[in-house]
């Protein structure tokens, strides 16, 4: 039994990875902030709910101490809370607004894969999936055929870079782990008013993809679901 947990999942990707690991055989466990809104998604899909703020690191924590006490482990633990912030002209971006992005986005990666790393370890193939974002990427982002080059998000795109870059330093550092990050591309939810061009379910390809390969995969790796991406 795999037993996953998802924070952001309440919604858009989380929760359509969700309930595609469902569909796996995953035990799901259902992180999201907002409590109404995780007990009615967890509900709709047969996962269990999991209050989570990964702003906060009391929330974090006692998150965490929930699974120890109900599971005792988890095998994949998916990062895929995550904010876009102030779009269009930087010029009155703030300090408050770029610290909200990076809370979310990047520290709280941090705050939750060290909070669930023991969790992780008790298992016989530990997984992290980061979901990040071409958008992070400075090579998609100055191509003019792709998507990626035509929005301007300063800090979304700013932290989605920290993230990648982060993902490749656990990689490295944490041996024991397969660590990865998954592109899930330009797709319709909520995040972008659903003006992407891929629907829901091919936005969770990758992750899911990660979440679900056989032990002894790669770490270290940036992936789409059209493969593996360049480190760019």
């Amino acid at each position: 039994m795999t037993i996953t947990f998802i924070t952001g999942a309440n919604k858009g990707l989380g929760r359509e990875t969700a309930r595609r690991l469902i569909e796996h055989g995953h035990t799901l466990l259902l992180g999201a902030r907002n409590r109404e809104q995780g007990e009615e998604t967890a509900a709709a899909l047969g996962a269990r709910y999991v209050p989570i703020d990964v702003t906060d690191d009391a929330s974090v924590a006692a998150a965490a101490a929930d699974v120890a006490e109900h599971e005792g482990r988890i095998d994949v633990l998916i990062n895929n809370a995550g904010v876009h912030g102030p779009l269009g002209d930087p010029s009155d971006l703030t300090a408050a607004d770029a610290l909200t992005v990076l809370d979310v986005n990047v520290i709280g990666v941090v705050r939750t894969t060290t909070a669930f790393l023991p969790l992780l370890r008790r298992s016989a193939d530990p997984v992290i999936v980061n979901v990040s974002s071409g958008m992070g990427s400075l090579a998609l982002t100055h191509d003019p055929t792709r998507p990626e080059s035509h929005v301007l998000a300063p800090l979304y795109t700013s932290s989605k870079a920290a993230l990648t870059m982060l993902t490749t330093q656990y990689a490295k550092a944490l041996k024991d782990v397969r660590v990865n990050a998954a592109d899930p591309g330009y797709t319709a939810t909520d995040f972008n008013a659903h003006s992407g061009f891929q629907t829901v379910t091919e936005g969770t390809d990758a992750i899911v993809a990660l979440a679900t390969e056989e032990p002894g995969a790669g770490t270290g790796r940036f992936v789409s679901r059209h493969g593996e991406m360049a480190w760019s």
